[in-house]
């Protein structure tokens, strides 16, 4: 009996395991269906969300637009009471315009008695211009002849003119001829006191000697050799002067046998 019940639980429990199995098989299932269902509702739920937050926005819109309109009419109405207040003071410058038309008128009419004197005084006027053309005629051949003796004027002081500027070469030549002939000068005064320094150093020289023959050797020899050491010096310094003058009145002399102006002198004095 033992190894009976012992041998029957066994399938006992595999039947509870199978029955267990079935049930939550069973179960899987309708959760299964119980998910679907939720996740059709939650798509649904979603769906009818972005309806309501549609909507909304159209009504905030809507709500803008509304707010915009009366906006819009606001201004509109204010316009119009611009356009009738503009209406208004048109109407009042019509008035002012009619009657400024009217003073117009009878200024148009004054204006056409003025027209007519001044018709009367041109008339007037052509006379005069009949007679200052006329007298125009006279002055523009009188102009005539003042033009051909300016002309002839021009002419002449053209002439005075290029005599003028031949003076005015002749004369900067000339200048030019006077300054090198003031240079020539200058070297001849320098080359004579050179001269007159050869002349007193020779002076001395001999002053010198004629002492030292005349005396002797005694004391005088000091104040003879001072002379001759003078003498020496103003020589050597006259000669070399001298020369040196010398040389530049040679170029002078060369310029001045080039110079135009000198050679016209030389021409006039012949």
């Amino acid at each position: 009996m033992e190894q009976l019940a012992t041998a029957e639980k066994p399938a006992a429990l595999k039947e509870q395991f199978e029955q267990l199995q079935a049930a939550l098989n069973a179960t899987k299932a309708e959760r299964d269906a119980v998910s679907a269902e939720l996740s059709q509702l939650l798509s649904q739920l979603e769906t009818v969300m972005q309806r309501v937050t549609q909507l909304e926005a159209e009504s905030v819109a809507q709500a803008n637009r509304v707010t915009e309109l009366a906006g819009i009419r606001t201004e509109l109405g204010q316009e119009r009471t611009s356009l009738a207040s503009q209406q208004t003071e048109m109407a009042t410058r019509r008035t002012a315009m009619a009657v400024e038309r009217t003073d117009l008128s009878h200024e148009r009419t004054k204006l056409a008695l003025d027209r007519t004197d001044l018709a009367r005084q041109r008339t007037g006027m052509a006379t005069e211009r009949t007679t200052m053309a006329v007298t125009r005629t006279d002055l523009a051949e009188l102009r005539t002849d003042l033009a051909k003796e300016r002309t002839s004027y021009s002419v002449r002081r053209t002439i005075l003119a290029e005599e003028r500027n031949v003076l005015a070469e002749v004369r900067t030549i000339r200048s030019k001829t006077r300054t090198r002939l003031s240079c020539q000068r200058t070297e001849l005064a320098r080359q004579r006191t050179y001269l007159a320094f050869i002349r007193t150093g020779l002076s001395l020289f001999t002053l010198s000697v004629a002492v030292f023959r005349y005396f002797g050797p005694s004391w005088w020899t000091v104040f003879d050799g001072a002379l001759l050491g003078i003498g020496l010096v103003l020589t050597v310094l006259g000669v070399i002067g001298y020369f040196r003058a010398r040389r530049w009145l040679c170029q002078l002399d060369t310029v001045l046998t080039r110079d135009r102006g000198f050679i016209d002198l030389q021409t006039d004095s012949d």
